[in-house]
Order: C-alpha cells, then sequence, then structure tokens
C-alpha cells in the first residue's frame, strides 16, 4: 500500500514537473500558437470547402496555408514601411497642435482663466506626445525585432497547418482529457464554438469591416495619413460601445477646426455609415447563437489587452466567455443566465 501511494505522489510530482517546465519551454511562442488556433478556427470553412473539392487534407491544409500567408506576409511587407512613415508625421503634427484655442471656442466660459487653459493644454499636449510616441516606437520595434518575427511567424504557419489538417483528432483528444459526462461534454463544445463566433466574428471581424468603412472615407477625402488611421479605426471598431467613433469623430473636428468643412462632412457620413452597419451585420451572423454581454466583451477586452497585448482583444472576452459557459452548465437552470444567453 505504501508502495503505492509512494508511486502515485511520484507520478504527480514528475508530471507536475514535466507540465511546468513545458509551459516554459512554450511561453515565447504560445502567443504565437493561440493565434494559429484561433486562424484555424477563422479558416475551417474555407478548408472545408477545399477539402469537399480536393478529398486531401494535406493538400486543402496546404492551399489554405499559402493563402494566409499572402494574407499576412505581404501586406506586412509592402504596408509596415508606409505605417511607420505615417506615423511618425502623424507624431509630428501631434507636436504642433494648438489644443487650447478649439477648447476656448468651444466652451468660452470654462476656460476664461488663462492658467487653467495653459494646464489642460499642457496635460492633453503630454498626453497626445506619449500616446504618438508610443505608437512610433511599436511600429518601428516591427522592423529591428524582424528575426524574432520570422521564427513567430513560422511557427504561428506550421500550428496553423497541422490543427487545420488534424482538427477532428485534436477534438477527439481534448475530449478525452476533459472530466465532464458526454452530455455536459457536449453542451461544453457546442456553446463554446457559439461564443467563439460570436466574439471573433460578431465582434472583431465587424469591428474590421467598421474600420475599412472608416478607411474607405478618409482615402476619398484625402485625409492625411489615412492609412494609420484607417488601421486604428479598425482596430478601436472591435471594442463594443466606443467603436470607431473613437477615430473618425477627431479627424472630423480637426477638419472642421482646419477650415476643410467639405472632406469633414464627408468623413461623418462615412462614420456613422461605419457605426450603423453594425446593426445590420450583427444579426445576421450572430442570430440565433449564444450570445455574450457586451459589458463582459468590453471588460474582457480592456483586461486582455493588459495582459496579452494586442491579442488579448479576443483572448480577453474568450476566457471569460467560457468560465460564463462552465458556470452557466453547473447552474443548470431553465432561465437563461445574465451574461451569458442563447437566442
Amino acid at each position: 500500500m505504501d508502495d503505492l501511494y509512494f508511486r502515485k505522489i511520484m507520478t504527480t510530482l514528475i508530471l507536475i514537473v514535466l507540465i511546468v517546465l513545458s509551459f516554459l519551454l512554450l511561453k515565447p511562442i504560445l502567443i504565437s500558437i493561440i493565434i494559429a488556433f484561433i486562424l484555424a478556427f477563422i479558416f475551417t470553412p474555407v478548408y472545408n470547402w477545399f477539402y469537399k473539392l480536393t478529398n486531401s487534407k494535406n493538400l486543402s491544409a496546404a492551399i489554405i496555408c499559402f493563402i494566409l500567408i499572402l494574407l499576412i506576409v505581404l501586406p506586412f511587407w509592402f504596408l509596415t514601411p508606409l505605417v511607420i512613415d505615417q506615423s511618425i508625421k502623424i507624431y509630428m503634427k501631434s507636436q504642433q497642435i494648438d489644443f487650447v484655442t478649439p477648447l476656448k471656442i468651444i466652451f468660452p466660459s470654462f476656460f476664461a482663466s488663462e492658467e487653467f487653459s495653459a494646464e489642460v493644454g499642457s496635460i492633453l499636449y503630454s498626453f497626445v506626445t506619449k500616446l504618438t510616441n508610443s505608437l512610433v516606437n511599436t511600429l518601428s520595434q516591427l522592423i529591428l525585432n524582424f528575426p524574432s518575427l520570422s521564427l513567430q511567424f513560422l511557427v504561428v504557419f506550421f500550428t496553423f497547418y497541422f490543427v487545420l489538417r488534424d482538427q477532428e483528432k485534436l477534438l477527439d483528444y481534448i475530449k478525452s482529457l476533459l472530466p465532464f459526462s458526454k452530455d455536459v461534454e457536449q453542451k461544453l463544445f457546442t456553446s463554446s464554438r457559439e461564443i467563439t463566433i460570436a466574439v471573433i466574428y460578431g465582434q472583431v471581424i465587424i469591428g474590421v469591416i467598421q474600420g475599412l468603412i472608416v478607411g474607405v472615407g478618409l482615402f476619398v477625402f484625402r485625409v492625411p495619413n489615412a492609412l494609420i488611421l484607417t488601421l486604428l479605426a479598425s482596430l478601436s471598431g472591435i471594442f463594443p460601445i466606443i467603436g470607431t467613433a473613437l477615430i473618425w469623430l477627431p479627424v472630423v473636428i480637426y477638419l472642421l477646426i482646419a477650415g476643410n468643412t467639405a472632406p469633414a462632412i464627408g468623413v461623418l457620413i462615412f462614420g456613422i455609415i461605419s457605426s450603423s452597419i453594425d446593426n445590420l451585420l450583427r444579426p445576421i451572423i450572430v442570430s440565433k447563437r449564444t450570445k455574450v454581454h457586451s459589458s463582459i466583451i468590453l471588460i474582457g477586452m480592456i483586461g486582455g489587452l493588459f495582459l496579452f497585448g494586442i491579442l488579448g482583444f479576443i483572448l480577453g472576452p474568450l476566457i471569460l466567455a467560457y468560465l460564463l459557459i462552465i458556470l452557466e452548465i453547473y447552474r443548470n437552470k431553465k432561465y437563461p443566465g445574465i451574461f451569458v444567453q442563447s437566442s
């Protein structure tokens, strides 16, 4: 009995040590692996379509992997210098902006005191300078860390290929590790899939589309540094409640102050279309699927941003959503929950 107990203890210790060592081994590339899984989930419908045509898992996965390389590498290669150049121009422009005068025009009584106006102007100047400087530094690091990024991309593509090709075996293996009953397991996987679709397609993809609509307006009306502003609009579009207005509204105000009334009205129209398109696309994509409360998505994105960086926009809401799914299954109530509801 003592010998059996000792073996169990040693087996558990060895397993824990190996798990910790494996985590430390994978930690530098863990984000790349997660990105590959997310991309595999997004491209699974396209993979299934190619698989029906070719009847070959290897060929279908290779085609999708090649498409992904074109979609990532080519824009990265050609657009990165332009984005860095425009971010530097935005930084230089931000150094010359007069923040106080427009505020005095809009709120004359509030900014009557020169000392108060100067203090507010100094705070705004410092904030915008730090923000634009951070943007320039982040983008510049893309070139400086190119060798490291190349290895990360290699991990993404290889993981993406094998996850696409062996997704059924991978799911069976994950199911074999779960300690739940078959009924709970089925509910968990069904809800998880629906939540993932709701977050990735209903929030991220729609947000990017909204940002691109704003970008069209910026390019049509020849707004300076339209490329970097389009990228920022696509990023802000992912956020619930906030949306692309975070980018196009300041642009409209800037154009009005500069006396460019026609472009300001044009960008405003595209901005309103961008913000309204959400009401049209979301019911089509997320209808008849499990829905997560927008507050959970927003909190998850902000927390995920602090923990994982840019990828946290996706991982944060998913982590909270999966936790809520397990809690809903554990509750086993007939009435829906507050944060997770079925359509």
